[in-house]
Formats: structure tokens, C-alpha cells, sequence
């Protein structure tokens, strides 16, 4: 019983942190952040890395405090609230960096709907380069309109 209760919270933490994505990219990357998160937008820059990859270091915080109150503190929660922070955390970065921005060339063209929904999405949100008027915020659930 406590297995299943551990993976059902692993994987609403994993589908809570899609939400906690799209708000903080929509209220803190596109505002008081931005000055961070522009050089991601608009490339005015020769250098591989970006102001924007500080955010992996923030994103970082919450799992380790987690894993921290498990370890130091028997905080039994703490380790599926990690895990599942770490696993979106990851599948950010293997979408967001590896299949949209390439910065790793890894994958080739995946050809299915899915992807080309989410790849959609996404050049769209990058189309306004501005802080103010964006849209698509989120990266693993997107409007259905970016699948047809």
C-alpha cells in the first residue's frame, strides 16, 4: 500500500511541477526575472550559455530541500517529492534543450504528433521575443490547437 501511496505522489509532484513551469515562466521569466530569462529569447550573445540556465540551479533548490528533509529529518515524502521534481526537471531539459533548442545534438527529427505539437508550441512562445504579450508558457501539456 505505502508503494503505491509513494508513486502516486512521485507522479503528482512530476504533473504539479507542469503547472509550477508554466506559472513561473509566464509571472517570473516574463516578469521581474526577465533580465534573465531574455537572452533566451532574443540571441545577442556568443556564448553557449545563457542568463536563462541559472534557472536549472533555482529549479535545483526545492529537490534538495526535499531530499534533505528526508534524509536529515525522516520526512518519508520527502524522497517521492524529490524524485519527481528531479524527473521533471530532467524531462525539461531533455525537451527543452535537447528535442526544441538542439543544444545537444541527440536527436534527430522525432516525426510524431506529439512532438510536432509540443515543437510548435513552443517556436510560437519564441515568435514574440518581448516580455509582455506571450503565449504557450507551459512544455509538456499545450493548447490542442498545436497537434492538428
Amino acid at each position: 500500500m505505502w508503494n503505491v501511496v509513494w508513486i502516486l505522489i512521485l507522479v503528482f509532484t512530476f504533473l504539479f511541477m507542469e503547472f509550477v513551469a508554466w506559472f513561473s515562466h509566464k509571472y517570473i521569466m516574463h516578469g521581474f526575472l526577465w533580465s534573465w530569462h531574455k537572452d533566451h529569447h532574443k540571441k545577442d550573445h556568443d556564448s553557449w550559455f545563457e542568463k536563462n540556465d541559472l534557472f536549472f540551479l533555482v529549479y535545483a533548490i526545492p529537490s534538495i530541500f526535499f531530499v534533505i528533509l528526508w534524509g536529515e529529518f525522516s520526512f518519508w515524502l520527502g524522497l517521492p517529492v524529490s524524485i519527481g521534481i528531479f524527473c521533471y526537471g530532467f524531462t525539461y531539459f531533455v525537451v527543452h534543450d535537447i528535442f526544441i533548442h538542439r543544444r545537444f545534438k541527440i536527436f534527430r527529427n522525432i516525426n510524431n504528433r506529439y512532438a510536432k505539437g509540443i515543437r510548435r508550441a513552443h517556436k510560437i512562445h519564441h515568435k514574440n521575443i518581448c516580455k509582455e504579450d506571450g503565449e504557450c508558457f507551459g512544455m509538456l501539456f499545450v493548447p490542442k490547437k498545436y497537434f492538428k
